[in-house]
């Protein structure tokens, strides 16, 4: 059908869960997720007849609704919720429900109550997807640490060679930044609020009604509490139509997050050069084709995870800039430009995870690239560790050693040779001197920070296993 978003242009998201997750179907459907539990609120409150809430669930199907017909009538209110309700209620007369139904759907409501809690409601259930899919990527990060916690290789600074460090530590190291870009996603979701105001934030239309039907013991901030049950939603005691905090707290998670698989993934590319070689991205049958050469195998995981990383910081930027020019009692135009920009974000969220799930649990390792490219630095690898053991017992200190080794760059001649002539055996023995320029040896703390991401992922993993 004409009109319907595949994602056809959004690769890292197309055809995967997040296309599902956060549709124009699925915000339609927390939409009526939304008006049909307020209606069983105010039934279970004895506010309206039981019947009126069994006759808005019968409608609240989105199935009902031809969605390319409410996206046509969608400007004329500049939402959505606005052409929903005339469907809605034109679906009841239709069941033949009573006209009083009519009135308990929206009952006290604004747009913007249901349209929030609507977005919070598809973010909750895109959350729960994508902390799944980091729960494999984190195993899979977690595997590769402790596979390769010792295992030697180059460590690179603004792009080249620095010093040893191990494989271990650089997975060490995307897992950290994955941890804890999840704890922060976690906290969002335990905290996702309901947005209930009514019409300017006060919910006087409600106050008013409960008033008049004399149900002064079933108080709006019960009622709204209720709702928030309902949903399983946080109940925030207040509405936060222009404190769009809950909006920028998660639009920041999720971009959190696709950060930090970004970095991975962008590692993975420049290690998986053929000229370097020293990841491979998993071989999987119709996965990382060329149209024109048949001879490539393109690492189209960690490509979409950088599509990811560059798309995520336009698109919060759109969040604050629309919470930072939020005015009066609705926003207007910053409010409406929170929708597509967040729902992007949870969409390029979920889907980075699930490229980063079978990415980390399927990467190759070329641990003999690994020890070529050490080794391609040669001993000057090791010269900060030379300049400060050997400066005492060579002539002229650092500045000497340091002349040594740009001698060793420029004429190709061996460091260790040229070490050897100028230290005395009886200062430095040939045993020494071998210890001192052996990678494996000057790792500092290396294995020390691996083992704390380890056990903090033990930890996390322990937590994540007594919540489900």
């Amino acid at each position: 059908m004409t009109g319907v978003d595949y994602g056809i242009l959004s690769p890292t998201w197309a055809g995967g869960q997040a296309a599902e997750l956060a549709s124009d179907t699925a915000f339609v459907q927390a939409m009526l997720d939304t008006e049909a539990a307020w209606v069983r609120v105010q039934a279970a409150a004895g506010l309206c007849p039981e019947q009126e809430a069994e006759a808005v669930a019968a409608v609240s199907q989105a199935a009902r609704y031809d969605l390319s017909e409410l996206a046509s009538k969608t400007p004329d209110g500049a939402n959505a919720l606005i052409p929903l309700l005339g469907m809605m209620r034109a679906q009841l007369a239709a069941d033949g429900a009573p006209a009083s139904a009519g009135r308990s759907l929206h009952r006290g409501a604004t747009s913007q109550d249901i349209i929030d809690t609507a977005l919070v409601l598809v973010l909750r259930r895109g959350i729960l997807a994508l902390r799944e899919n980091l729960r494999t990527a984190a195993q899979g990060l977690a595997g590769l640490a402790l596979e390769h916690r010792d295992t030697v290789c180059i460590a690179r600074s603004l792009t080249q060679h620095a010093l040893p460090t191990t494989f271990g530590y650089k997975a060490a190291a995307w897992l950290s930044s994955l941890l804890a870009a999840e704890r922060q996603l976690g906290l969002v979701a335990e905290s996702l609020p309901l947005q209930w105001g009514g019409a300017v934030g006060t919910l006087a239309s409600l106050d008013q009604f409960l008033a008049d039907h004399r149900a002064e013991d079933r108080t709006s901030a019960a009622l709204s509490s209720a709702l928030a049950t309902e949903l399983s939603l946080h109940d925030p005691q207040l509405p936060w139509h222009t404190n769009r905090q809950p909006i920028v707290q998660a639009g920041s998670a999720l971009a959190g997050v696709i950060a930090a698989l970004g970095t991975f993934g962008a590692d993975v590319l420049t290690a998986s050069r053929p000229e370097i070689a020293e990841l491979n991205e998993p071989r999987e049958a119709g996965k990382g084709g060329s149209s024109a050469m048949p001879q490539k195998q393109n690492p189209v995981r960690s490509v979409l995870l950088r599509n990811a990383a560059f798309s995520a910081p336009g698109l919060l930027s759109t969040l604050f800039t629309a919470a930072g020019t939020a005015v009066d009692e609705r926003p207007d135009g910053g409010w409406h430009a929170e929708w597509p920009a967040l729902r992007e974000l949870l969409r390029l969220a979920v889907g980075a995870a699930e490229q980063a799930a079978v990415l980390a649990v399927g990467l190759q390792v070329n641990t003999a690239a690994l020890d070529r490219n050490l080794r391609l630095g040669g001993d000057a690898v090791l010269s900060e560790r030379l300049a400060t053991v050997l400066a005492p017992v060579v002539t002229g200190g650092k500045p000497a050693i340091q002349q040594l080794v740009l001698r060793s760059l420029s004429d190709g001649v061996s460091l260790r040779e040229l070490l050897r002539a100028e230290i005395p055996h009886d200062q430095l023995t040939d045993a020494q001197l071998d210890n001192l320029l052996d990678p494996a040896g000057y790792l500092g703390s290396a294995i020390r920070f691996t083992d704390a991401v380890l056990a903090d992922y033990t930890n996390w993993k322990e937590s994540w296993q007594s919540r489900n």
